[in-house]
């Protein structure tokens, strides 16, 4: 995960997303002879504070180990990471269980270490040249590693999701797996199930042994030892990561039912074939020889640092949520919508202080806004919204000064103005949107849309009531959508029936 620190692990350098190449480089993060590295504080405090999130034990003394391996992104030819003395262990996550969503299950969290980011490599399509963009050197992550708790891809993505909304809560971390600030690699293996006469009897005796090895709910006994695993690496989407781990474990049991071996290593996914090919043989630590840093003396973690992190921690997701249903009353499917992502509990928060009714809040927030994002392609984590704009928009729409049409086309005119202020009242105004309320002209124009429509009252008078619907469009046509399309339907109606 990359931290949103504005400067590197190491140095001063900006860590900004798209700087022109090998713009953001100095001598510290290109491994110039002489340079050396300066730990930034705010790294360490956002390690803590995540690590306090994931109900880590924070380490009292941390070190920095170089990892040495030779790669052309990696200037130094070593990695600075965590080892021997990660800043965060023996955590866990409570997630609900995939199989049965009123039950949680512990994810544990092994460890949860700093380290700095390698460059890019730019591979150029018109030729065999491979160019390399530092910028990317030196950024701060952090990395956490979990135990092998999780049974399923469903489990895995539960906890992902969980994990991601944290972070973001936290405000360390944007998580956008778009631009590689979220990375996940999985590491997978199966298992045979020790009783199978169990086993069948839990499933109802109609899965094959393909079903019934990764997806068992099965733990401890029930179980044989672990298999081999492998890590599946570029996966930069949710979906890539369901499907990685449905096809590598099917990859894996159909290795050891035609008797053979599954190899350790290091694979990569390939998202438009949907599977993965061999990368390299999977490392283990000693392969990469770490050793403390000689440059980065151990870092003293005190209590009353930890502390003071303790007491920022903010309001999370489940508290929200609690506290959304007893403040505003909002069911427990609109509170867990609203503060699914950090970006719609702010904006929700903010219009109600403008005194905008809760529930229609969340109904904007869950219905014409998920549409937008999906529409012009924006991820739910860059949403803005004027919250004040929003606010007027559902008093008057509740006030009935304009239609639900109009409304809908407004809060458009809102969400493409990303969070800059727009003026709602002054747009009704001069555009002439205001909804008709003089009753006598309403009348007017109902007889004569009735009159000009025989055949469609003629159907309606014969028992095929979708026929009004005409009428009303006809009716909102002639309003130029400045008719309430309830009231046109309720003038027709009594327009018909006399």
């Amino acid at each position: 995960m990359e931290l949103s620190a504005k400067t590197k692990i190491f140095c001063g350098c900006s860590t900004v997303f798209g700087a022109p190449v090998n713009t953001n480089v100095c001598p510290v993060c290109l491994a110039m002879p002489g340079a050396l590295p300066v730990l930034n504080k705010k790294v360490v405090e956002y390690a803590i504070a995540l690590g306090l999130a994931l109900n880590c034990n924070i380490s009292e003394k941390t070190i920095f180990d170089r990892k040495n391996y030779f790669y052309p992104d990696n200037p130094q030819n070593y990695q600075i990471s965590q080892l021997y003395s990660p800043i965060g262990k023996n955590g866990h996550i409570e997630i609900n269980c995939a199989e049965n969503p009123q039950k949680t299950k512990k994810i544990r969290i092994h460890e949860l270490h700093m380290e700095e980011d390698a460059g890019k490599l730019v591979h150029k399509a018109d030729s065999n040249d491979t160019l390399i963009d530092f910028n990317r050197a030196g950024v701060p992550l952090i990395e956490i590693v979990t135990e092998p708790d999780m049974r399923n891809a469903g489990e895995v993505l539960t906890f992902l999701k969980k994990l991601r909304t944290t972070i973001q809560y936290l405000g360390i971390s944007d998580c956008r797996m778009n631009e590689g600030s979220m990375r996940v690699d999985v590491n997978l293996s199966v298992r045979p199930v020790k009783d199978e006469a169990q086993n069948d009897k839990a499933y109802g005796g109609t899965q094959n042994a393909k079903q019934k090895l990764p997806y068992s709910s099965y733990e401890g006994d029930d179980f044989g030892a672990f298999g081999t695993r492998t890590e599946m690496k570029n996966l930069n989407s949710f979906r890539s990561i369901a499907l990685a781990i449905e096809s590598e474990s099917e990859r894996q049991i159909s290795l050891i039912e035609s008797g053979n071996r599954v190899e350790q290593e290091t694979r990569r996914w390939d998202d438009d074939k949907k599977c993965s090919f061999t990368m390299r043989s999977k490392e283990d630590a000693m392969d990469y020889r770490y050793f403390p840093d000689p440059d980065l003396p151990p870092f003293i973690i005190s209590q009353e640092l930890i502390d003071r992190i303790r007491a920022q921690k903010p309001e999370f997701r489940e508290e929200k949520i609690t506290r959304y249903m007893q403040e505003f009353s909002l069911s427990k499917d609109d509170a867990e919508a609203v503060t699914e992502y950090k970006s719609f509990a702010d904006i929700f928060e903010k219009t109600v202080s403008f005194g905008a009714d809760p529930k229609k809040c969340a109904n904007r927030l869950m219905g014409d806004t998920i549409r937008l994002l999906k529409e012009k392609e924006v991820p739910p984590e860059e949403l803005k919204l004027d919250a004040k704009s929003l606010a007027e928009l559902i008093r008057i729409t509740d006030e009935g000064t304009i239609n639900s049409t109009v409304s809908k086309d407004l809060f458009e005119k809102i969400f493409d103005a990303g969070g800059d202020s727009f003026d709602v009242g002054d747009y009704i105004e001069k555009n002439g949107l205001a909804q008709m309320s003089d009753t006598d002209e309403l009348e007017r124009i109902v007889k004569a849309v009735v009159d000009a429509n025989p055949q469609s009252v003629a159907d309606y008078r014969a028992g095929k009531k979708k026929a009004i619907g005409f009428l009303v469009g006809q009716m909102m046509k002639q309003t130029q959508g400045k008719a309430d399309p309830t009231l046109a339907r309720q003038l027709i109606e009594k327009e018909i029936g006399n």
